[in-house]
């Protein structure tokens, strides 16, 4: 391209999908296709990040977009600096979320019970067809934001390879005695029918109705509760050891007759029960709540199931209730407690409800028989592990979690979530871990009568598999190295290098979903940490830091914003303005203000390209081995070595916002509002404005990509940005040049300040006179065009003293004097200030009027006077500016 044809504005839509297409057929998202570009990548360190894989459900949002900056930000540095990078890509089938979608799209195409009227196969059909377009939207919405990953290596969740990890990592667990069937109390969605884990219920804040009453008459304890529904199951009363009302009942077995059913409660002494709360008696429900049916584990309580996966009421409710819905059966309840006279009191109070994360729909606990992930109990490790464990010592999942963190071989930014982390591993329960869903990898258990096989091929005839699916996280648990290959001997011994994989970039919203699973999962199989660090970003707000929701209408789509303002504008705003586990508000004015920078930086480099045209790149080297000659230059090099340095200390730390920052200030300030002025004035700078662009490039390429191979290509280097070194500084810092130089900068800048506060025009040349010591004299006469030419001085002078009604300002030790009447038309200045005073002696003489009249005083609200007399004090000063002004100027 003619240099003269360069646009005036970067136009992002023109080039970036080329470009990415350069990119990805020179190879350089390959780790192999590396070596083939470098011969420095072929004995070089591995970097290895594994893309969160974005689940199958739809398109991107933000906070993938954040994620995807984040992450391509990373891949991009280590791979200039010489690293053999590898980003994993791929997707998760995210099957209970994905399947849900589809059963709610089918629905409304007038589907009333999607899978029995298609069938398990048909329905498959239409979820693995959703998935595959939803897969194909990702992608591409993965590429238009500069993804450097190789989708050539794409991996999927749930395809055959991890179905292969999966089965071989649940048979080994099921040895260990790890995986076990049980019949427990768990999370139920009685619209979707499947069981769901801790995690993927949330609590709704809503409002309740608390009943407070008795069984019958004759019981002698009243309790409270916002599920009278579930009391048919009750089958004790818990109250706290050293409550004084309870104690004599302690121990008691009690017959009642609840609304036509007998029961038979037993009054249990236990510490857990609040007995502030209600009437500090609980009703306990074992069959109906994971914590009533600890407590009745510890008490060795029976067990009676009222409502049913249904969400109905069971024959165990009696037989006036049996068949009702939960909201028809609470009604009746307390409308017979009433009848019966056992109704002490209802009121209206604050609950915290259990509903799915899935469909939002309120979730029941009910007892079911299903396979879990033991994180309690004890079991020979396979491995040496963690360095603290040899082959064959006793240690629990959860202590493998632990001291994984403990031990600071896994590192968690922002530090604070360590504790978080601790808290919930901790607090872990067992993992229910199967579905009753048909959409995911398939429990790999058979069943022969009270015979039991774990394997993915039948055993045999007669044999029938568990129909249930895995919980979609045991999957996603063993992403750092089911993606590398594992359980393949030859495909895990190709990429062993790259694990444990370098940093888990994430939200911190599924710290606990995903995270602390994969280290389960990698500590447990291959006795090692998954990664080094876990970096965690936070969510993406809209600017008044609220949650961006279709309903709001604040929702931001990436693929509507990369059009209006390019790429690399709408990563710079994810990434900087922020910092680790921080929520970020963006709006898209910031957006805009990361394409003006963009801008910024392609004008920057077009003059550069213009103004030293027909010098070529290499010239430009040859001729910065002369080195430095003015004190701007040395001033410049000093930077850039000192921007060097900490900006790529401050990635390594995962600073990313501040690294940002301080290219942004040194590009824009020192380079451009400085530098390149100063370029106007000396001459013989093409060497080094050259070499500050061929390195502020590189610097940059992390952060914008696209625009950064733009312009390298222009400037004609032959290799692609993308694989081009990160600079290594040629120079040292120059300490006093940066301090004489600030001096010189300050001067000028002090000097436009003085200049505008006398209302000097900024075209208008101008007279100061200087007091110095003799080294800054020097130091001015050095740079005395520099000085003239950007604070518009037609003289300086050198002197003791300011001539009086100078108007003067102090910069550092020197005291600058300027001499208004050299760059003013007097007349025109006069006549403008005596205007603005006879403007304001109006208001001064009737306000002074009004506050000296005491009818007004007394009538007219403390508040206005005060305000009408700081008015009048402002005119005042004012005006006394003004007519001292008006004295200098004669």
């Amino acid at each position: 391209m003619d240099l003269k044809d360069l646009p005036k504005a970067y136009d992002a839509a023109a080039v970036e999908a080329g470009i990415f297409k350069q990119w990805e057929s020179s190879g350089a998202f390959d780790p192999d296709g590396l070596e083939k570009l470098d011969p420095r990548y072929k004995e070089a360190d591995p970097y290895c990040i594994v893309l969160p894989p974005p689940n199958r459900t739809g398109t991107l949002h933000l906070g993938h977009a954040k994620m995807l900056a984040v992450e391509d930000l990373l891949i991009r540095f280590y791979r200039m600096l010489g690293r053999k990078t590898y980003w994993v890509p791929g997707t998760d089938h995210a099957a209970l979320a994905t399947q849900v979608k589809v059963e709610q799209l089918l629905i409304k195409e007038g589907h009333k019970d999607p899978r029995k009227e298609l069938g398990r196969e048909k329905f498959l059909e239409k979820v693995k067809e959703f998935a595959q377009q939803s897969r194909d939207t990702i992608v591409s919405q993965c590429k238009a934001m500069g993804s450097s990953m190789d989708w050539k290596r794409e991996k999927y969740t749930l395809d055959e390879e991890r179905n292969r990890a999966v089965n071989e990592v649940f048979k080994m667990m099921f040895e260990d005695g790890l995986i076990e069937r049980g019949y427990r109390v768990v999370n139920w969605d009685p619209v979707f029918q499947t069981t769901l884990s801790d995690d993927e219920v949330e609590h709704k804040e809503t409002q309740a109705e608390l009943v407070t009453f008795k069984y019958d008459k004759d019981f002698p304890i009243e309790i409270s509760t916002t599920r009278p529904e579930t009391k048919f199951g009750d089958t004790a009363v818990a109250v706290h050891p050293d409550d004084e009302r309870y104690k004599k009942f302690i121990g008691q077995t009690f017959k009642a007759n609840f609304c036509g059913k007998e029961i038979s409660v037993k009054v249990v002494a236990d510490p857990v029960v609040d007995p502030a709360f209600g009437t500090g008696a609980l009703g306990v429900t074992p069959a109906h709540s994971m914590i009533d049916a600890e407590l009745a584990e510890r008490h060795q309580l029976p067990m009676v199931q009222v409502i049913g996966t249904d969400g109905k009421m069971m024959a165990e409710a009696g037989a006036g209730f049996s068949g009702l819905t939960i909201k028809e059966a609470r009604q009746k309840i307390v409308e017979t407690l009433e009848v019966n006279g056992c109704l002490i009191k209802k009121e209206t109070v604050p609950q915290s409800l259990l509903i799915a994360q899935r469909g939002e729909s309120p979730v029941e606990q009910l007892p079911l028989r299903q396979w879990f992930v033991r994180v309690n109990k004890p079991f020979k490790l396979r491995q040496d592990t963690l360095g603290r464990w040899q082959k064959g010592d006793e240690a629990t999942l959860k202590d493998l979690m632990s001291f994984a963190v403990e031990s600071k071989q896994i590192r968690i930014l922002p530090e604070s979530f360590e504790k978080i982390y601790f808290h919930w591993v901790n607090n872990l329960r067992d993992w229910c871990i199967s579905r009753q869903i048909w959409f995911g990898h398939q429990i790999p258990v058979w069943y022969n009568g009270e015979k039991i096989e774990v394997g993915n091929e039948s055993p045999g005839e007669g044999w029938e598999r568990d129909p249930d699916t895995l919980d979609t996280w045991f999957s996603s648990g063993l992403w750092t190295f089911s993606t590398l290959g594992w359980p393949d001997k030859k495909a895990w011994g190709n990429n062993r290098g790259y694990h444990p994989t370098n940093v888990l970039e994430t939200g911190y919203d599924i710290l606990f979903f995903w995270v602390a699973r994969m280290i389960l999962m990698s500590t447990y199989v291959l006795g090692e940490i998954p990664f080094r660090d876990v970096y965690l970003h936070g969510l993406v707000r809209d600017e008044k830091g609220r949650k961006m929701s279709k309903s709001l209408g604040n929702v931001l789509d990436p693929l509507e914003l990369i059009p209006k303002y390019g790429t690399d504008a709408v990563r710079l705003s994810l990434v900087m303005g922020t910092a680790p586990g921080m929520d970020q508000k963006l709006s898209e004015e910031k957006i805009k203000d990361f394409r003006n920078f963009t801008n910024k930086l392609w004008n920057i480099s077009r003059y550069i390209m213009m103004t030293t045209a027909g010098v070529t790149k290499e010239q430009a080297d040859e001729q910065w081995t002369k080195g430095p000659i003015t004190l701007s230059d040395k001033w410049i090099l000093s930077r850039l070595h000192e921007v060097q340095t900490n900006v790529t200390q401050l990635i390594t730390e995962y600073q990313f916002s501040q690294a940002g920052e301080l290219l942004r200030d040194f590009t824009w300030g020192d380079f451009a509002d400085w530098y390149l002025e100063i370029s106007k004035i000396e001459k013989n700078k093409d060497a080094i404005l050259w070499h500050v662009l061929s390195r502020l490039l590189p610097m940059w390429h992390p952060f914008m990509p696209f625009v950064t191979e733009h312009i390298w290509s222009l400037i004609g280097d032959p290799r692609q940005l993308v694989v081009s070194p990160w600079p290594s500084s040629a120079h040292i810092r120059d300490e006093e040049s940066e301090k004489e130089f600030a001096v010189i900068r300050n001067l000028i800048t002090d000097i436009r300040r003085l200049r505008a506060e006398q209302g000097i025009e900024p075209a208008s040349f101008v007279k100061i006179n200087l007091i110095v010591d003799k080294d800054t004299a020097r130091l001015i006469k050095e740079n005395d065009s520099v000085v003239k030419q950007l604070a518009r001085i037609e003289t300086i002078d050198l002197v003791d003293s300011i001539p009086e009604g100078w108007p003067t300002a102090v910069s550092g030790k020197i005291v600058i004097g300027l001499n208004v009447a050299s760059g003013l038309d007097i007349g025109k200045e006069k006549a403008k200030i005596e205007k603005e005073i006879s403007g304001l002696k109006p208001y001064v003489e009737s306000t002074t009027a009004k506050l000296s009249d005491k009818e007004f005083i007394s009538k007219a609200p403390e508040k206005v006077v005060q305000g009408m007399q700081e008015k009048l004090d402002e005119a005042k000063m004012k005006i006394e500016a003004l007519e001292k002004r008006l004295i200098s100027l004669k």
